[in-house]
């Protein structure tokens, strides 16, 4: 069973950063694309950003030119590098596939943006 953990959240003020870190336990990781999502409270869950196997990126137009999407294959890590941090960003942040098809879902990380 493929274990997807994030970490790298907390409380930081708006205009902060923060670098977010998804660990995937699969020895296919190299050959999949992945996203970061975020579900903030009410809310249903939203794809962020997404890297491919070819490391192409693409990003929902909300985060566009202040959030980053990269990955480590070697390590079998995604990362979130998050800029200029805004209170609608307040959620928390997933990791998965970035297909129809999904792992189980992780724990999440909370990311909270204060004004």
């Amino acid at each position: 069973q493929v274990q997807l953990v994030e970490s790298g959240g907390g409380l930081v003020q708006a205009g902060g950063s923060l670098r977010l870190t998804c660990r995937v336990s699969t020895i296919i990781f190299s050959t999949k694309d992945f996203g970061w999502y975020r579900q903030a409270p009410g809310k249903q869950r939203e794809l962020v950003a997404v890297i491919s196997s070819t490391a192409n990126t693409n990003y929902t137009d909300s985060v566009k030119g202040r959030f980053t999407i990269s990955r480590d294959n070697a390590r079998r890590t995604v990362y979130l590098q998050m800029n200029n941090l805004k209170p609608e960003d307040t959620a928390v942040y997933y990791c998965n596939r970035g297909s129809l098809q999904k792992f189980d879902w992780g724990q999440g990380t909370q990311v909270t943006v204060s004004s």
